[in-house]
């Protein structure tokens, strides 16, 4: 087996045992060994232009981590350059995911993972036990900065000409590496608004946080085993395949339906970049967090439909957030199943085990429960409509970005509240569950008895 090093800035004392390190608390560990002191970092006065308080400091070093992208400022004119360097180094290591985080940071501290830290870090990464875990970071990592590299180049060609040089290429890595970690921040105070009828930026940034939001596993598996066929594609790359266009044509189809009248948004453009318009949105909204329409004058109708995209979210392993196209396909299966009184949940003649079926539903109950409690809480701090603290916790929730304009009026209690969200978002509500339930195993089995449900 391979093993990360025992030595290093911290080497473990008296032969301490890897185990102690749960995969829970790696997590947790490796988020806040990021946030707090970037937290720090950016209340300097070198990387902002007037200065920044420590909460809002702690709100966009939260935002920029967790890949959300809601900001409390103007990320184009706050941040000094400096700052905005600052800010793209922490979308990048957010956007390569809490295991891979986790794992380099161990590696970095002298600490090693037990085999079944090792087995847990490539099961969250997607992969077989057989495969060896430095490599696929490695693999993971240079994706990552070849699939960004490319959309800086394509990027360069519109923005270099717009803004010189040297700006435009600065402007075209940091939308980039935010488009394709999902992270949504943009340099432009109204996103790209300006770009709205645009094709080259517009299917650019597209395709880069969709290439993101399926994930390395996803690409990978398609890559070595497209041209056999289908079949030969693992499960989870066939949910992928087949639900992120066709969520893509749905959310699509409804924004420009239910936005085409609308003069605040789709009215006043031609029939392409209406069409280009509403593709952008239903895109952006499963965790890019970039808009290209002011999302303010959206209709309530789209909104919801906008809130539903965000729940949903990008893929497993993926550089998105919400709850997981698989998760939701799997618990929609699971209770058409149960409809049909069938006893195993099959897709793609596969039977999809019940650990999986319970852990999505587990998901499911327990976002929803936090959600309710951010909700109400947000509530209390905040005097605004429950559709805006809706809207916002959601975003936040699934590390979305978008905002219909409360983030930036929020009190100091609300963004507390939205940067625990965001926290729990990213590094995943069943996390924080297993951190607080302390799950113990147990080989007693009661009597079973009916309960009356429904």
């Amino acid at each position: 087996m391979n093993y990360l090093p025992k030595r290093g800035l911290f080497p473990l004392k008296n032969n301490q045992k890897a185990k102690e390190w749960s995969e829970p608390r790696i997590i947790l560990f490796s988020f806040l060994a990021i946030l707090l002191p970037s937290a720090l970092l950016l209340t300097l006065p070198v990387f902002s232009v007037s200065g920044l308080s420590f909460m809002d400091a702690l709100f966009t070093a939260t935002s920029a981590i967790s890949v959300t992208g809601l900001g409390v400022v103007d990320t184009g004119s706050h941040f000094t350059i400096s700052g905005k360097i600052v800010l793209m180094f922490l979308m990048q290591i957010g956007g390569l995911g809490q295991m891979t985080l986790s794992a380099v940071l161990l590696y970095v501290f002298g600490l090693r993972l037990s085999l079944r830290q090792q087995a847990l870090a490539k099961e969250a990464l997607g992969q077989e036990k057989k495969v060896n875990l430095r490599k696929l970071i490695k693999s993971i990592i240079c994706f990552a900065l070849v699939a960004e590299l490319i959309g800086m180049i394509i990027l360069s060609f519109r923005w270099v000409p717009d803004l010189g040089l040297a700006k435009g290429l600065f402007y075209a890595a940091f939308h980039s590496i935010s488009a394709f970690n999902n992270a949504g921040f943009s340099l432009f105070s109204d996103s790209l608004m300006g770009y709205v009828g645009d094709p080259l930026v517009i299917f650019t940034l597209s395709c880069l946080f969709i290439g993101g939001g399926l994930g390395f596993t996803v690409i990978v598996d398609l890559v070595k085993n497209s041209s056999k066929g289908f079949s030969r594609l693992q499960l989870h790359t066939k949910i992928m395949v087949i639900a992120t266009p066709t969520l893509l044509i749905i959310g699509t189809l409804f924004f420009y339906v239910l936005e085409y009248n609308n003069p605040s948004t789709l009215a006043s453009l031609s029939a392409g970049d209406k069409w280009l318009a509403a593709f952008f949105q239903s895109a952006s909204a499963r965790t890019a967090g970039f808009n290209s329409v002011d999302l303010t004058h959206f209709t309530q109708p789209a909104l919801f439909i906008m809130i539903i995209l965000m729940l949903i979210g990008a893929g497993s392993t993926s550089t998105g957030g919400g709850l997981k196209v698989s998760t939701i396909t799997v618990a929609a299966v699971a209770t058409w199943t149960f409809l049909r009184q069938k006893k195993h949940v099959v897709m793609f003649k596969r039977t999809v085990s019940w650990p999986i079926v319970t852990k999505s539903l587990a998901i499911i109950v327990v976002s929803g429960s936090l959600l309710s409690i951010a909700m109400f809480s947000l509530m209390l701090t905040e005097n605004t409509g429950f559709d805006k603290v809706m809207f916002e916790v959601i975003s936040a929730f699934a590390t979305v970005g978008l905002t219909a304009g409360l983030t930036a009026e929020l009190s100091e209690p609300g963004k507390f509240i939205m940067v625990i969200v965001m926290i729990i978002g990213r590094i995943g509500p069943l996390t924080l569950a297993y951190m607080l339930a302390r799950p113990e195993t147990s080989r007693v089995k009661y009597p079973e008895e009916n309960v009356l449900t429904g």
